[in-house]
């Protein structure tokens, strides 16, 4: 069979018409085809296996370094590529570009749970990449079925924005504070009666958490925060490239620190943030509680906080990301008096998180990317 044919399953029914004659029905069931990129044979077999444990999952081909990985990806036209970051020959980043620049499709890199994994996948985020698979992960046999349920719904997910939400990412790469040629065009005019801005975001979040920020001005009169769902060993690298491409000050949240106009504050991973009101001032806390949660951080807990408060001066935004965390917490938002922002379908990488709340009628204002930080400006501001 052809590598870029879809196969074919043929049902056969039971005989029916007088004579007995079978029906024969021939139906074609579209499998998302895979090709894995790992220099690790261990690797390559464990995502391998995880993945074809769904009946609609094929790998289409494995490869040992980003060079062969790009040569089995023209050559195959697979549906999704898993990459690996460290490899001979050529490293994953590389292939990325190569991927992206000549035929653009959903790339999940495959990660180490270390600062320097960190980083590297930031980057391969603003390089086009949509997700990332934590490598330590696929060794834990206690968790693996936890495991190849992620996996098999990360590719579930991404394929659906196939070759055209791909390749955007790479094309619209968020700019520096320097590169900006446009922040906000039209700087309201009044009484600042919004003061808070808090960011729910998950696949596909760091690059359009990056452009949203690198256009918004110095002093921006709110304070930010955000949850982004991410290992405990990303988000101080991300607090860091934001800090480094923005105009705002940013970093990971600690304990105690204090909300102000220009300062945005990320939520460390496995752990939640919290808005704490005293008299004067917005303190922040950091915590594990609550534990029965899916995600840490978490939107759900961060919305709540932000609605248990100063619920009335708090702008929601939820960009893209699987899955429904936020939905509750911009119930309590909305309650509050709150308002709330999603992230257009058509921007977004995964649209999971921003439906949510949308088809509950929820959402103030649905925007685009490009959109966004006009927007939040615009709501900071009496009308």
């Amino acid at each position: 069979m052809p590598d870029d044919q879809c196969p074919v399953r043929i049902f056969f029914p039971e005989p029916c018409g007088p004579d007995n004659r079978v029906q024969r029905e021939t139906k074609v069931a579209k499998v998302i085809r895979v090709v894995v990129v790992d220099d690790s044979a261990f690797m390559r077999k464990a995502i391998s296996t995880m993945l074809q444990k769904d009946p609609e999952i094929e790998v289409a081909g494995v490869a040992r370094n980003g060079q062969e990985g790009l040569d089995m990806v023209r050559k195959l036209n697979p549906d999704v590529v898993t990459l690996d970051i460290e490899m001979p020959v050529m490293d994953g980043l590389t292939a990325l570009k190569h991927i992206m620049m000549e035929m653009p499709r959903p790339v999940i890199m495959v990660s180490s749970l270390t600062t320097e994994g960190g980083e590297a996948t930031l980057k391969a985020m603003e390089y086009g990449a949509v997700d990332f698979i934590p490598k330590q992960l696929s060794k834990v046999s206690l968790d693996i079925v936890k495991i190849e349920k992620t996996l098999q719904s990360k590719v579930k997910t991404v394929v659906q924005k196939k070759g055209s939400q791909a390749g955007a990412v790479a094309r619209s790469k968020p700019r520096t504070a320097k590169e900006v040629s446009r922040t906000i065009q039209d700087r309201p005019r009044g009484k600042v009666v919004r003061d808070i801005v808090v960011i729910g975001v998950s696949t596909g979040g760091p690059p359009a958490v990056q452009k949203v920020l690198c256009e918004l001005p110095p002093d921006f009169p709110a304070g930010i925060l955000i949850a982004q769902h991410m290992p405990g060993a990303f988000t101080g690298p991300f607090a860091k490239r934001l800090n480094d491409a923005s105009s705002l000050w940013v970093k990971e949240a600690e304990d105690g620190d204090v909300l102000s106009p220009g300062r945005v504050f990320i939520a460390p991973g496995g752990r939640h943030l919290i808005l704490n009101p005293r008299a004067s001032r917005i303190e922040l806390s950091v915590t594990a509680k609550p534990e029965d949660v899916i995600y840490k951080p978490s939107v759900n807990v961060l919305f709540s906080s932000a609605a248990s408060g100063p619920g009335h001066r708090t702008v929601g935004v939820v960009m893209t990301g699987m899955g429904s965390d936020g939905l509750l917490g911009a119930r309590d938002l909305k309650a509050k008096k709150g308002v709330l922002l999603a992230q257009s379908e058509e921007t977004c990488v995964v649209y999971g998180m921003p439906r949510a709340v949308i088809e509950e009628g929820l959402a103030d204002q649905v925007l685009s990317l490009d959109d966004m930080a006009q927007a939040i400006t615009n709501h900071l501001y009496e009308t």
